[in-house]
């Protein structure tokens, strides 16, 4: 269960986003879109290298401009 203390004279709107930031550490809905269908594992693997690889790319170009 996730708390958030409120401060005194903190906006709701601040304290949803400290919410919010904590939600999306937590995991929970990542978790519960890949259960949503199965995945073969060969294909979260292939996902993840592809992933891997678009990253590195990235990082890659962003070292050389």
């Amino acid at each position: 269960m996730l708390i958030v203390n409120v401060k005194e004279n903190e906006s709701i709107d601040k304290a949803l986003k400290r919410f919010k930031k904590k939600f999306e550490k937590t995991g929970v809905l990542k978790e519960l879109r890949s259960r949503t269908s199965f995945e073969k594992p060969s294909v979260t693997r292939r996902t993840q290298i592809i992933r891997a690889a678009y990253r590195e790319q990235m990082r890659l170009a962003e070292a050389k401009g």
